[in-house]
């Protein structure tokens, strides 16, 4: 191993070694070397909150064109890249190098471009005056009002590991757009493509301070990021777990928050849906970064007079689906995270089967190359009933679970709510009228009509147990700000 190999901490404007040495990044597919992550200390994670804090002032009040040239040159450099940061994103999560090109550098870019825009969007807005009568509070006179969007602060950003660009993207670049500063906490299994954003932005010229990325496997590291006292707020993604731990310790100091969490998505085909439209959408749980991610239509609620074709075209599709090395053409399931999280994900078949689903497709642990790799094959459990483990929690792997019903869309719409979860849910119907009644009666932040894509200026989060707030487009200049109200007499 290489001293190049050896990542340093970002800490106010410096590289930094951790305290803590290093660790191995391991390579999803093949279980090689990546390279070596820092393992930063409590201390060195609380001088990055201070040094955010150092920075805000001067950054805050920084003009917005040149926060927005600085997201924009970030962007070039991010582009200039792309070829080697797609190469690392793609061996650090494994993801196929479709979705590691498009889906994970690719957005990477696209979310600071999108917030080099945003830096420039309105923070004021003139509220209607008031005239008010002489009275207790003083003379009769006319009140004007302004509302002023300003910063909320230091901002600790937690990331996922399901898309280390995307992920941090959607948080840094939108809260720097409105004059915050950040400390970015990515998740321990894919850092080093976080400490490529950072670098980005350092050659970009963003000012000592402004960005601080730490890292660590140790639970001190989140745990540091969360309680300093220079942190205002706490952007997570994640299990519905740690967000409630994450939560409980935002609460005892009345720091902001912005929580996405897990999701169960409930996929409702009726009896008069475009079978071969519905599967191709389910499909994805499969074929985008195999299964794990939380908007994934993971449990499909279909009229039992469709259910047996549906079940057949999903096999059917299935059966061409390339379980194999992400970097090797044509591979469309790549490998799960890690050993321990394959075991999680085969733990839920086993558990599904026990349960009394029948294994339609899949089920096994697939062999790729020289038997390395941590590989789940996509699985398809059908015959269930809603009160299976297997249907109500999240998997985060490739694994569809299928309840048949045989009522009409009251039924539907019970069984999609009887969940914890209401990320996003879908609704495939030929009958527009009804996909949208339905719609609005489910419990959850999105719902896709006939369609799993996203409009990305369209508010994301959850109901429930998926999460606290909204962000994505102009949502997210609004959750990485607090609104002050300005009030005159004239």
């Amino acid at each position: 191993m290489t001293d190049a190999q050896a990542q340093k901490l970002y800490i106010g404007g410096e590289w930094v070694e951790p305290a803590g040495g290093h660790y191995e990044v391991v390579a999803p597919a093949d279980e090689s070397v990546v390279g070596l992550a820092p393992e930063a200390s409590r201390a060195q994670v609380e001088e990055a909150a201070r040094a955010a804090a150092e920075a805000f002032e001067s950054w805050s009040r920084t003009k917005p064109e040149a926060r927005a040239a600085i997201l924009d040159r970030a962007a070039d450099i991010m582009q200039r890249e792309f070829e080697p940061w797609t190469a690392l994103a793609r061996a650090e999560t494994g993801a196929p190098t479709g979705i590691a090109r498009g889906m994970q550098v690719g957005v990477g870019v696209a979310r600071f471009r999108r917030y080099a825009k945003g830096a420039l969007e309105p923070v004021e807005k003139g509220l209607p005056p008031q005239v008010t009568e002489a009275g207790p509070m003083g003379k009769a006179s006319i009140l004007g009002a302004l509302e002023v969007r300003q910063p909320v602060g230091v901002v600790t950003c937690i990331t996922s590991y399901n898309n280390p660009w995307a992920n941090p993207a959607g948080k840094v670049a939108p809260a720097l757009a409105m004059g915050n500063t950040v400390v970015v906490k990515p998740a321990p299994q894919d850092p080093l493509s976080v400490f490529k954003m950072a670098a980005a932005l350092a050659e970009a010229g963003v000012p000592a301070g402004v960005v601080n990325v730490v890292n660590g496997q140790s639970v001190e590291v989140g745990e540091a990021a969360v309680d300093s006292p220079d942190v205002d707020m706490v952007s997570f993604t994640g299990s519905t777990a740690v967000g409630r731990r994450i939560a409980e310790v935002c609460g005892r100091s009345m720091k902001r928050q912005l929580m996405e969490l897990g999701g169960k998505g409930a996929a409702v085909v009726f009896e008069d849906a475009d079978l071969d439209a519905a599967v191709m959408g389910i499909g994805t749980t499969f074929s985008f970064y195999s299964g794990q991610i939380c908007t994934a239509p993971t449990r499909v609620i279909v009229h039992r007079s469709v259910y047996e074709q549906l079940v057949e075209k999903l096999t059917g599709y299935l059966a061409f689906m390339k379980v194999g090395d992400p970097a090797a053409a044509g591979t469309v399931v790549g490998p799960v995270i890690s050993a321990a999280h394959r075991d999680r994900v085969e733990s839920y078949i086993e558990l599904g089967k026990k349960e009394g689903a029948r294994i339609a497709h899949g089920g096994e642990r697939p062999v790729v190359g020289d038997g390395r790799g941590f590989y789940v094959a996509p699985t398809l459990l059908v015959d269930c009933t809603n009160d299976m483990r297997v249907v109500r929690e999240e998997i985060f792997g490739p694994v569809v679970v299928v309840v048949p019903f045989d009522g009409d869309e009251e039924e539907a719409v019970r069984l999609a709510n009887d969940s914890d979860f209401g990320l996003l849910n879908y609704v495939w119907s030929g009958d527009s009228a009804r996909a949208f009644r339905v719609a609005r009666r489910l419990r959850a932040g999105g719902v896709g009509v006939n369609t799993i894509g996203r409009n990305m200026e369209a508010p994301f989060g959850g109901f429930k147990r998926s999460g606290v707030g909204r962000d994505v487009g102009s949502y997210a200049l609004h959750a990485y700000s607090e609104i002050q109200s300005i009030v005159w007499t004239g």
